[in-house]
């Protein structure tokens, strides 16, 4: 089990030449956030989509293994309770449909205490963030997670 605690990441200081113009790349990451609380949902969104990731939602699990089917997402931010499939069981399809997902998701619950839960987390060694969290640990777990 591993609980996110992100580490600060030093800025790099900006140097830049007046003979050549300035340009920002940048790499848009695609990622999908399940939870079947829609107002948190779509509060993360939009969190996300203003740090520049590509966000898209999904409101159970079955939504959740429709769109890992039909899209790449870089990361997996997920609720641990929800209906229609379990988190456990959307957690071990996608993993199994894409691989290079297994150690790309962040779960985010209210229930870390609860015995099934833990044994999860210690059985899969998946990164999780207990509810409620400040907004700015997890974009430093998405980020960090993306690096």
């Amino acid at each position: 089990m591993r609980r996110f605690d992100p580490q600060p990441q030093p800025l790099e200081p900006l140097v830049h030449s007046p003979l050549e113009p300035l340009v920002h790349s940048l790499e848009l990451k695609a990622v999908l956030v399940v939870d079947d609380d829609q107002q948190l949902a779509s509060a993360l969104r939009w969190i996300l989509a203003d740090e520049n990731f590509l966000v898209d939602v999904a409101f159970d699990g079955e939504q959740a293994m429709m769109k890992v089917k039909a899209h790449e997402y870089d990361a997996v931010i997920c609720d641990l309770k929800m209906p229609k499939l379990r988190d456990d069981e959307f957690y071990l399809k996608a993993k199994d449909l894409r691989p290079s997902l297994a150690d790309r998701f962040i779960f985010i619950t209210g229930f870390a205490a609860d015995p099934s839960i833990a044994l999860f987390f210690n059985k899969h060694e998946v990164k999780y963030l207990v509810k409620p969290f400040p907004i700015g640990v997890l974009i430093d777990c998405v980020k960090q997670l993306l690096c």
